[in-house]
């Protein structure tokens, strides 16, 4: 058997957690957790492996933009439909009902603000509502 030379290193609390967790799952040593980590980092395909990590991070970044990118435009559809059919709908208003009009709108709007903050600190979104019923109603659909 090789003779091992002993070596004192620092580590931070939580990565030594770590060290001692996956000692204790793979019931070997933390010596033979952290030579294997080091063998791994200075062996010649690490920085192949560095890649792959790297690109597989790339790939989940790339599908998370593209979700936002279809949150993006949905939500701009939904803001152009509404703003169409409420000028559609919206009749002008006559010069002496332009001010009790502002204070009606001020007051709704300080509402929707109110209703928006609340929404935004509880985590739901239209669209994660949006997308449950629509999950809903595929499952509806396959059960009919």
């Amino acid at each position: 058997m090789p003779t091992k030379t002993r070596m004192n290193v620092y580590f931070d609390p939580d990565l030594l957690k770590k060290v001692e967790a996956l000692a204790l799952r793979r019931n070997v040593s933390k010596s033979a957790i952290v030579e294997a980590a080091v063998a791994s980092f200075l062996s010649a395909d690490a920085s192949e492996r560095l890649e792959a990590v790297f690109a597989r991070r790339m790939d989940r970044i790339g599908r998370q933009i593209d979700n936002m990118d279809e949150d993006l435009a949905i939500v701009g559809e939904t803001l152009s439909l509404f703003i169409r059919f409420w000028l559609t709908v919206t009749p002008p208003l006559p010069d002496s009902a332009q001010a009790s009009a502002r204070a009606k709108g001020s007051e709704r709007f300080e509402g929707f603000l109110q209703t928006l903050g609340r929404r935004l600190a509880t985590g739901d979104r239209f669209l994660k509502e949006l997308s449950r019923d629509i999950d809903g109603g595929r499952n509806l659909d396959a059960g009919a």
